[in-house]
């Protein structure tokens, strides 16, 4: 195929996708003439469909209607985006603005899914910073009674975590105080898995109050998947297609949402998977938009969005990789977008 065809049909396909995006309706040749300054004539632009329906781009669901794209032409599609533009100024000013009243990384994370959701009107899926590349940075002991404390447990990450501790008999202050110190002084500076080992080694032998807020600690640094991705906007999927029902059900899954942020592109990047492309069937009629979120180049989580096919790519992209961003400037300790 000789060259200018060959652009001249990319032109068409592009075409066909962001029509079809916008409205969901078939695209028919003379619209592509109306809409698109393609400098050609309708028989032009009907041959130019005809190949790229043979070569499997795009489908003629009626005989008298108009193309839609497949999954081959949505993934052409994403692949020749080059540049995506980045949020204007507003944009990311009203993004910092919801975010900055956030009282910790917490709520960071879940006031990002609930804006990704609405940004995009469709599923946002959040990950809780991994625990397993954190490192401690202070564990903090406090008397709520005489027989009762409460442990915080603050990460390099910014991740805070409170337990109580219920305690066989009451604890002075000065052994609140001991507790403490010895708590900060083999935690501190320790990976999470390196910080379990070390305190399964002094809860030997320890007094009952130490040997229980050991096995408090060392529960909270163990991970649980549950309590690590959140999720906002399963709602938006429902109106859409009844073909994303399965996809609303797999969001229940904490296992199948793990999954899709498991095999997160570089720092900077975003991942898009379409359709039959997903592993999981429950998935397949879905597109999905990922990326990670980190500091110092290292990825320490990963965040993303579920939708249609026929979602939106370049905004979605470009709001996925927005948010994360953001994210990474709060664990780098930067300045807010």
């Amino acid at each position: 195929m000789a060259g200018p065809a060959r652009d001249r049909r990319q032109a068409v396909l592009r075409a066909i996708v962001a029509d079809y995006i916008a409205s969901q309706e078939p695209v028919g040749s003379k619209t592509l003439v109306e809409r698109h300054k393609l400098n050609v004539s309708s028989a032009t632009i009907r041959n130019d469909m005809a190949v790229l329906e043979a070569e499997g781009f795009i489908a003629q669901p009626h005989a008298s209607s108009g193309r839609v794209p497949t999954e081959k032409g949505y993934r052409a599609f994403v692949d020749a985006i080059n540049d995506v533009k980045p949020l204007s100024l507003p944009e990311r000013r009203a993004i910092s603005d919801f975010l900055e009243s956030s009282v910790d990384l917490e709520d960071i994370m879940r006031r990002s899914a609930h804006l990704l959701a609405q940004l995009t009107r469709q599923a946002a899926v959040v990950q809780l910073p991994t625990l397993s590349v954190s490192r401690v940075k202070h564990c903090e002991v406090v008397a709520l009674t005489p027989t009762r404390l409460l442990l915080v447990l603050i990460t390099d990450t910014g991740r805070v975590d409170q337990r109580n501790v219920e305690l066989a008999g009451p604890i002075s202050d000065e052994e609140t105080a001991q507790l403490r110190d010895l708590l900060n002084r083999v935690l501190e500076g320790k990976t999470m898995s390196d910080a379990s080992t070390a305190l399964a080694t002094i809860a030997q032998d320890a007094p009952d109050h130490v040997t229980r807020a050991i096995a408090v600690v060392i529960d909270t640094l163990v991970e649980k998947p549950s309590d690590r991705v959140l999720i906002a906007g399963a709602a938006n999927l429902v109106p859409m297609t009844t073909d994303l029902l399965s996809v609303v059900e797999a969001l229940e899954e904490q296992v199948v949402v793990l999954k899709l942020l498991a095999n997160l592109p570089e720092l900077g990047n975003v991942s898009v998977v379409i359709g039959q492309e997903n592993e999981d069937e429950e998935l397949s009629k879905a597109s999905i938009v990922t990326t990670g979120y980190g500091a110092a180049g290292e990825t320490l989580g990963g965040l993303g969005v579920l939708g249609p096919t026929y979602m939106d790519y370049p905004g979605t992209i470009q709001k996925v990789a927005a948010v994360a961003q953001y994210i990474s400037h709060i664990l780098a300790g930067e300045e807010r977008i």
